[in-house]
Parts: structure tokens; sequence; C-alpha cells
């Protein structure tokens, strides 16, 4: 089928060298042979006049017209991908459905394993894939390449539907054997200890709790920076450490660390955890379903 003088197929090549960055790796990837891929590459080349990849040592690399062109075929490929394989009605007791979601490991800990749980019973078939957020996160929503962005309210893509999951308390959390929680924590205790803090990606982004406490102009003794929520309990027992972490996820994590948790010291917002889906996914109904059931257990397990 051709489109404006086009072969369609090519796109589904295009994306293939642009993902893998070898013409035989793109090859196994669509099922074609090398020849007819390297054939395609020679086609599209004509069609846009332009290289598209061309080879660098042992690898091939995107001419920057095949980098301006990748995100927006990858979206046109996706909608036509939901378009024939998504129906009009979604049933969860026979769906085979794979729902992509970016969300941290506190997400998966306090929503995602009860939600894998239900899901054992109620809709055997659906498989989750979780991703870990990153600077490239909206990005991959904008793309297709997620259907659900769960993340706090101020790193929303502000373009796309967005809605509340829910909303969490910052905790104080330490060693259990510490001091300043049996005598009560105050703000001073809270600025005199040594800090664990989260942040994610290569642009090293704060967690919400942490960007939150930075806008304070008081600095806080910052020993520690970790790139998971779960990996802050490893340099907090034992220690004199703290960190501030969501209520949920030290409800679940104290149970298998020597922790104590209390209060904020001070004033302190809490957090909207929001759900976010590109625009164009408003009347799915497979994901009108998952964020559904989301809402429920993150009722169930508060």
């Amino acid at each position: 089928m051709r489109f404006k003088g086009l072969d369609l197929n090519l796109l589904v090549v295009f994306d293939a060298l642009m993902e893998t960055r070898s013409v035989t790796r793109a090859a196994e990837r669509i099922g074609l042979t090398q020849p007819a891929t390297s054939a395609a590459l020679r086609r599209l080349r004509d069609y846009f006049g332009d290289e598209v990849v061309v080879a660098v040592g042992k690898r091939m690399h995107p001419t920057p017209f095949a980098e301006g062109l990748h995100p927006q075929i990858q979206l046109a490929l996706r909608g036509v991908e939901r378009a024939i394989t998504t129906p009009t009605r979604f049933d969860p007791a026979t769906s085979n459905r794979r729902f992509r979601i970016i969300g941290s490991d506190y997400i998966m800990v306090a929503v995602l394993v009860p939600l894998i749980e239900r899901f054992a019973r109620t809709a055997p078939g659906v498989r989750v894939e979780i991703v870990q957020p990153n600077e490239h996160s909206a990005a991959e929503l904008e793309q297709g390449r997620a259907d659900l962005l769960v993340t706090p309210e101020p790193f929303l893509a502000s373009w796309h539907p967005h809605e509340v999951l829910f909303v969490e308390e910052q905790v104080v959390v330490g060693w259990a054997q510490n001091p300043v929680f049996a005598k009560g924590m105050t703000e001073e205790d809270f600025y005199a200890a040594g800090h664990v803090t989260i942040a994610f990606g290569a642009n090293r982004t704060p967690a919400f709790a942490d960007s939150t406490l930075s806008r304070r102009g008081r600095e806080r003794l910052v020993e520690v920076t970790v790139s998971s929520f779960a990996s802050a309990p490893w340099f907090i027992e034992g220690t004199a450490r703290l960190a501030v972490l969501h209520e949920r996820l030290v409800r679940q994590i104290g149970r298998r660390f020597n922790l104590a948790w209390a209060p904020m010291p001070f004033d302190f917002p809490k957090m909207q955890e929001m759900m976010q889906f590109h625009e164009s996914r408003a009347d799915d109904a497979g994901l009108t379903w998952l964020r559904q059931q989301m809402r429920e257990v993150a009722a169930e397990v508060h």
C-alpha cells in the first residue's frame, strides 16, 4: 500500500532501523532477510533524499533528518497498532493485553504489587511492564511507548489528561533505635542529622520530598543519594541518618527493615500522585479499566 508514493511497509523498516541501529537486527525484528532490509533502506533513502542511517565504525547512526522524523513515525505506528489491536470492549477475564506503566519503585510497592495480586484472580491474562521514571518519561508517553505515567503532580506533562491516583503524606524515616524518635522529632533534630536523598535519571531529578525541601531555603547534610526509594533503608538502618519518604512505602518496607518514622516536624505539603495518559487514549476501554483498578487498590492499601 502506498501513501503519497511511499510504501507504508517501509515505515516499519525505518522504525526498526532507528531502534536497533543495525540492518541485521532490524531484519530479525521485523522478520525480513538482511538483503530485503538493505533493499528497503535503499528505497527509504531514495524517497527521502537522505541517507537515513550511516555507518560509523561497526554501528549505524541516524542522520539528523532521521532523528527528527523518528518520533513522528513512532507516534503514527503506535496509533495504527492501537487502532487494530484494541477492541471497542474490554473483558479483563479474557484479555491478554500488556500494559506499560512508568512508575517509581515506590508506586510498584504501594500500588502495583497488590494490583498484580488482584489481576491473578480477576484478569489472569493481563500483563504489566513497569518502567522506572527518568528524564525521557514524558517523551515515552508522547510517543505512545507507555500506556500510563504515574508521577507526582509537579512532574506532569501539562498537555495530556491526568487524574489523581491518591494523596500522600511524607514522613521522616530512621533507624528504630535512633533516640530522636523516642524523644520526639524536632526541626533542629531533622536538620542536625545526615540525610539520604533520592534522585532519578541521568539528570538526577530529585524526588518530590527532596525537591520540596530544597525550596525551603535551609540546607540539609546529604550524606547519600540513591536512585530508588527502596534503596534508602539500606543506608538508614544502623545509622543516625534520616530520609523523607512516602507513608505508604514506609508502612510496607517497615516490615522488612528495623525502621521508625514520625510526622514531618514542620508544615509540609501533601503529595498528589497522578496518573497521566495520552489524549488519544481517553476512550481506551482497557486503559480506563486499568486506571479504575489502580484507584481501587490505592484506596484499599492506605
